[in-house]
């Protein structure tokens, strides 16, 4: 049987955009974006109940699996592996922000009907918890520092005076397209300068 021939004829689409994704194509990483966007993101915004950050998981969703794209699998639709990505970050968020979200039993069910359950606990932190947050926030802004000055500028807006991608872009006089692609890009170069300095936090 030849690689992706068992897949639905939508998942063979999308499996056509991955290998050209891989091959460099970089319009083929937009159409899958423009694909799923709006899939992501109203599953995202199911389970955590805010715009915003349904907004930054959704962007996220799909930096982690274009980062991943090489270990994607034919063997099963594109569209499972990205929603199985998308749903472990939105736990995992759930989980680090501690949100209380309603109906966590019953669990999310995906696009292509996949129920996806949560836990997300509630409690105040520990003294050693807390320290290691401050530690990892001083270890944060000290990274962001070292970002070029237009995206050090976009991620100390959003993440540090917590302003709305809408503010920043009205403040900034940017494309609200663009002050979100920035940012994307920016924390892209975070993850990536924590994941090589992340033994010294």
């Amino acid at each position: 049987m030849v690689e992706g021939e068992h897949l639905t004829d939508k998942a063979q689409r999308d499996l056509k955009l991955v290998e050209a994704a891989l091959a460099g194509d970089q319009q083929a990483y937009g159409t899958l974006m423009d694909l799923y966007r709006e899939s992501i993101y109203f599953m995202m915004l199911k389970m955590v109940k805010n715009a915003d950050d349904a907004d930054d998981l959704t962007i996220e969703a799909f930096g982690k699996a274009f980062n991943r794209l090489g270990q994607y699998s034919p063997s099963f639709a594109f569209s499972t592996w990205l929603f199985k990505i998308a749903s472990n970050n939105c736990i995992d968020f759930i989980r680090k922000k501690r949100v209380q979200v309603t109906s966590m039993d019953s669990g999310i069910k995906t696009e292509d009907g996949e129920v996806v359950y949560y836990d997300a606990r509630s409690s105040t932190p520990d003294p050693e918890e807390t320290v290691i947050y401050k530690q990892k926030v001083k270890h944060m802004r000290e990274l962001v520092s070292k970002l070029k000055p237009r995206y050090r500028i976009l991620v100390e807006k959003r993440y540090f005076e917590e302003l709305s991608y809408e503010e920043i872009a009205e403040e900034l006089d940017l494309p609200l397209g663009t002050v979100k692609a920035q940012l994307f890009r920016a924390r892209d170069f975070l993850a990536n300068m924590m994941e090589k300095t992340k033994d010294s936090i």
